[in-house]
């Protein structure tokens, strides 16, 4: 346990920075305590940690993801039915770093290639909802009970939305274009070596940076002005016990927002620690990372609005059962 401790609080939490960076800003003058010092030294270590933990996750998840290519990827879900597919699919899903917008092109191929619609929405409800990545940063912030909970939950929203969504059988509301899309040929993949593997792990670490960062900033931005500046009964009284109405809430406020996980992590650490509810607070990363207002705007250039709205009301139930969840059994989680 001291080990595992160490593990979560030093090696993946990186407190050992924040106390560094504590430090040299005492030693530069700034004090911590205060509300700006505060403010300044959330900030900085945040922005440090979430950087360094993106650039090692998205290297080690993309290197494991060049042994599934789009193609390849395709070729196994359509070895699969039922049940058993949706769960392959979600599955899938877990080891593709992308975020709500980035997941849409492959959902058109999939669907596109023939496979089953409850299978592909299966694969788009859990790629930027739970991943590899997901699972280390909760569990570097919330522990690892609740890192494992969340991802098996996240599992179980998108194996069971895509098999509604299977059962109500909406291939009519596929537009036309994505049906016509030719399927890709079963052509031979070509062999990757290992350096090539190293280098495209590298770009794709090095692309997701460039375009995550911004979102990081604006993230951590936002964190620090919640942890130093919000006044604490502001967040209880409405995402604390006190409102049962709060997971609902932080659904409705987190669907329309773009972010993924890395930029939702330091505002939903922030809130907590302000004293709203567990499970209220990881609903509202599960809406901003599965549900925005971009990837529904792409999302129905492919499908019509009564599929769009039964996706959406699936994944907004599910969240939200899910945040009661955590509302519920929190003490024994954390």
């Amino acid at each position: 346990m001291a080990i595992w401790q160490w593990i979560q609080n030093e090696l993946l939490g990186m407190q050992w920075l924040n106390r560094l960076i504590g430090g040299g800003l005492t030693a530069l003058g700034v004090d911590v305590s205060t509300r700006l010092g505060g403010s300044l030294q959330f900030f900085l270590y945040d922005v440090i940690k979430i950087t360094v933990l993106l650039c090692v996750l998205i290297f080690v998840i993309s290197y494991i993801q060049s042994y599934f290519p789009p193609e390849r990827s395709r070729r196994i879900l359509g070895r699969w039915h039922g049940l058993t597919a949706n769960l392959v699919a979600a599955l899938l899903g877990t080891v593709t770093p992308f975020c709500s917008c980035s997941s849409i092109p492959l959902f058109i191929g999939f669907t596109g290639a023939g496979l089953p619609l409850g299978v592909t929405f299966s694969f788009l409800i859990s790629s930027p909802m739970v991943d590899l990545g997901s699972l280390v940063l909760l569990m570097s912030i919330f522990g690892t009970k609740v890192a494992v909970v969340y991802v098996v939950l996240g599992l179980v929203i998108a194996v069971v939305g895509g098999s509604i969504i299977e059962k109500l059988q909406p291939e009519d509301q596929v537009e036309d274009f994505v049906r016509a899309a030719a399927r890709p040929a079963e052509l031979d993949l070509p062999r990757l070596r290992v350096r090539d593997r190293l280098l495209y792990a590298r770009n794709q670490a090095a692309g997701t940076l460039r375009k995550v960062f911004p979102y990081i900033l604006i993230g951590v931005g936002v964190g620090a002005l919640i942890h130093n500046w919000i006044p604490e009964s502001w967040v209880t009284g409405l995402l604390g016990s006190r409102n049962p109405l709060g997971v609902v809430l932080a659904v409705l406020v987190g669907v329309p927002m773009y972010a993924d996980i890395f930029g939702t992590i330091p505002v939903a650490e922030a809130l907590l620690g302000k004293g709203a509810q567990l499970g209220t607070v990881l609903s509202f990363m599960m809406a901003v990372t599965t549900l925005s207002l971009p990837s529904l705007i792409m999302l129905r250039k492919a499908v019509k609005p009564k599929l769009l709205a039964v996706f959406v009301g699936i994944c907004v139930v599910g969240i939200i059962l899910v945040g009661y969840f955590f509302n519920t059994f929190q003490t024994f989680l954390v």
